[in-house]
């Protein structure tokens, strides 16, 4: 038996799986640019949230954040660009899909209280970005490293006590 001629064959089916387990894992990441529309405020990183619940709470996603503090869109994606959660809101309704399940509330406050253990306060977020200060119910915003893409913001009080990091396209 050749030991070249069979290491050879295993090469080459080492080489093919290797290529489709690298075209699968290409294909799961690959997700659509999306873009904001004229005059529309639109970001795009990734967000980290700690939440000091008893169990504690860790969540981290890539995001895009489009609209207004009045009416807008947060979509939440895993590290493979599988998206994980899409919240719209609007006036008197937020929605929260995940999936095949639909969660409606009547605030946006409400609805991220539910889905984070704690409100996220998605309307100064959208300052924060914007490097400008906003107060938020109990959160502290460092806004010192915004030109550079990102924004941290601490809670304490109310409890539970949470931390949101985000890595933003300045």
């Amino acid at each position: 038996m050749n030991l070249d001629a069979g290491r050879g064959a295993w090469s080459r089916r080492h080489a093919v799986l290797a290529g489709l387990v690298t075209a699968i894992l290409l294909t799961g990441c690959a997700t659509p640019q999306r873009s904001a529309a004229p005059g529309e405020a639109f970001w795009s990183g990734r967000l980290a949230l700690n939440v000091e619940s008893d169990p504690p709470q860790s969540y981290s996603a890539s995001f895009d954040l489009r609209g207004s503090p009045d009416a807008g869109e947060l979509m939440l994606n895993s590290p493979l660009g599988n998206t994980l959660a899409r919240v719209q809101w609007q006036p008197g309704s937020a929605v929260l899909h995940q999936g095949e399940r639909v969660t409606q509330r009547q605030s946006l406050d409400e609805l991220t209280t539910e889905f984070g253990g704690t409100a996220l306060p998605v309307a100064a977020l959208f300052a924060w970005l914007q490097g400008q200060a906003r107060e938020a119910d109990g959160w502290q915003a460092d806004l010192s490293r915004q030109p550079e893409g990102r924004v941290n913001a601490r809670r304490r009080l109310p409890l539970p006590a949470a931390e949101l990091r985000i890595i933003f396209q300045p």
